[in-house]
């Protein structure tokens, strides 16, 4: 893609995002029964065939002597973990992945499952670049209000989303609307398959659509060796931003890995 074809990606999106019609990855307010057909999960979208599997994800992360809910990886290295819930306009999470692959940068998506029901090839991209691919919920529920029963089925059917598309329940497990899990939640996900529930450190805010200088400003500022940054698909100022973060990450030392390879 040319520097005109992505100026082009992001005025579009960023004309699309002002009238409303981008999908935040983390808006509380999001349809949760999106993806679905009459109340029943479509794994591939209305009228969809199946895709072939992606090259298979990584199974869960284990990583010894580190807790169970992990918020940031050894201080003493030069890496940091910038980590995106997976949601949101697809042209947008091409463009992103694009950018970063461009700088040299791997990235983990933590996907939404009813996202991937609707825009199921993004596992074979997100995978096929590199990139780490993980389980974010179903439906982007508040996982920590949710009885027992229900947040375990948000668990276990985005994981069951992520094993048909690539062969694996995904690396890690984030709980959704929420910085850190409850010890339910923790251990449903342990139930699941996830050794490791993955919190983070540093809030980009940029779900709050301040402008990809400010994102810029939060993430470069605030970032240290070992720190597990959230970011998000699905917003113009986020791509615009993501250049400049690993320009200024780089010039303080750091450069950006998976979460796998970071805590590993």
């Amino acid at each position: 893609m040319t520097s005109l074809d992505r100026r082009s990606v992001l005025r579009a999106a960023a004309s699309a995002a002002a009238a409303g019609a981008l999908v935040a990855g983390c808006d509380p307010h999001r349809d949760e029964d999106s993806g679905t057909v009459g109340g029943a999960p479509s794994p591939s979208g209305p009228g969809r065939a199946s895709p072939a599997p992606a090259h298979a994800a990584r199974p869960p992360t284990r990583a010894p002597g580190l807790p169970v809910q992990i918020e940031h990886g050894p201080r003493n290295g030069h890496a940091v973990a910038l980590t995106f819930h997976g949601s949101g306009d697809p042209k947008l999470a091409t463009a992103l992945l694009d950018e970063a692959e461009r700088a040299g940068a791997r990235v983990t998506v933590l996907a939404v499952g009813d996202w991937l029901d609707e825009q199921p090839a993004m596992a074979r991209r997100i995978l096929d670049g590199g990139h780490e691919l993980g389980n974010h919920t179903m439906h982007h529920r508040n996982i920590c209000a949710l009885p027992a029963a229900e947040a375990y089925a948000e668990i276990s059917r985005c994981a069951d989303r992520l094993r048909t598309l690539t062969g694996s329940i995904g690396s890690w497990f984030r709980p959704s609307q929420t910085r850190r899990a409850t010890d339910l939640v923790t251990g449903l996900a342990r139930r699941a398959g996830y050794p490791h529930v993955l919190s983070y450190d540093v809030d980009s805010l940029d779900a709050n659509d301040p402008g990809a200088p400010a994102v810029q400003r939060t993430v470069v500022d605030s970032a240290r060796p070992g720190s597990v940054v959230s970011l998000h698909l699905g917003h113009a100022g986020t791509v615009a931003a993501l250049p400049p973060i690993l320009d200024g990450l780089r010039r303080r030392g750091l450069r950006a890995v998976t979460t796998t390879e970071l805590v590993t």
